[in-house]
């Protein structure tokens, strides 16, 4: 996955003073200043992302986006939480969904509910999986037990497939859970919806692609 370019170094925009007008000062004025951030760390990195960037492509005054957020580290702290809250909630979505699939026909789902969450819920996740590991260390500190815990939820399913014996013996579930993130994250750099592949066919062929290195060799049952 090629990395965003490192927020080493880049000095401190100026800052102007937190004025905001009446229609940026709510919810919704922030909601569209991290829909704006989210965009463009993933687009451009955080580095290379300016505030003032940032703030016209919300549609306002650089002032009322100070209104919001104290600096750019802080916004980007907002996207960072707001991506792994994504991909926490489309977890638990196809835990419940699938909770009575057979083995392989769960990890799929939690492949696929990963991928929407990179695709179809707007840029967040794919502005966390970029923008991550450049991130200033304050905010590495600060998003480093979220991300723990959700990888800990995959560690978990894992654990349990094996634990049902689904997988071979020799398999280490921190392996495969890496093995799958890569699979998964980096698509953000080649896949588009619009493009030949749909959702649910990546999400098959990672799956198949992984399945077919871990699993126990069972009935074609295990095959769905």
């Amino acid at each position: 996955m090629s990395a965003s370019p490192s927020a080493t170094g880049t000095a401190p925009e100026p800052r102007p003073g937190p004025t905001v007008d009446g229609a940026d000062a709510g919810p919704e004025g922030r909601r569209r200043i991290l829909d704006a951030a989210a965009e463009a760390f993933w687009r451009r990195g955080y580095a290379a992302t300016t505030l003032r960037e940032i703030a016209d492509a919300a549609g306002m005054k650089a002032g009322s986006l100070y209104y919001h957020f104290d600096s750019k580290d802080e916004l980007l702290t907002a996207v960072l939480r707001r991506g792994i809250a994504v991909m926490d909630e489309a977890f638990s979505v196809a835990e419940a969904v699938a909770a009575s699939r057979p083995p392989r026909g769960r990890l799929r789902a939690h492949v696929r509910a990963h991928l929407e969450a990179l695709f179809e819920h707007g840029p967040y996740t794919a502005a966390h999986v970029t923008t991550f590991h450049t991130a200033p260390d304050p905010v590495r500190r600060r998003i480093v037990p979220l991300r723990d815990a959700y990888e800990a939820r995959w560690a978990d399913l894992i654990a349990g497939l094996a634990a049902e014996g689904a997988l071979t013996d020799d398999i280490d579930p921190h392996l495969v859970r890496l093995l799958l993130f890569g699979a998964m994250n980096t698509s953000v750099e080649w896949f588009r919806p619009d493009g030949p592949l749909d959702l649910d066919e990546l999400a098959a062929a990672i799956t198949d692609h992984t399945w077919h290195g871990i699993a126990r060799r069972r009935g074609p049952e295990d095959e769905r």
